[in-house]
């Protein structure tokens, strides 16, 4: 593999494995992708809508799996130095999918913050 496409590969790791934890609604597996400072953001706002992984950690755990059709898939994802966007598409939270744009900085193997611009 070129070292670019490794490397690519590599920040994007910890993404994939915490979509295919939140798919399976695996909430140990999910955290262990987080950094435990994450920050995630809900845009537009300035400061983050959950900061520190017990805070994640409770929100998905009472917040999103307990939603029994809650499943993301990502219709197209880019790799720009340590920041991997992913434009998803989102069952399970209302009526209809919604689509999201998500900025994943990812750190030392760890998603260390996220930016999340909703369509809605």
């Amino acid at each position: 593999m070129h070292k670019n496409l490794q490397v690519a590969a590599d920040i994007a790791e910890p993404v994939q494995c915490q979509l295919d934890a939140y798919n399976a609604k695996d909430l140990a597996a999910f955290c262990r992708c987080y950094h435990p400072d994450i920050a995630i953001y809900r845009m537009p706002a300035s400061s983050p809508a959950l900061q520190g992984l017990d805070a994640l950690r409770q929100f998905y755990a009472t917040e999103r799996f307990t939603l029994p059709a809650l499943r993301a898939e990502v219709l197209s994802r880019m790799v720009v130095g340590n920041k991997v966007i992913d434009h998803e598409r989102v069952y399970g939270l209302s009526e209809t999918p919604s689509e999201v744009a998500v900025v994943y900085e990812v750190d030392a193997g760890r998603i260390k913050n996220a930016w999340f611009y909703s369509s809605r």
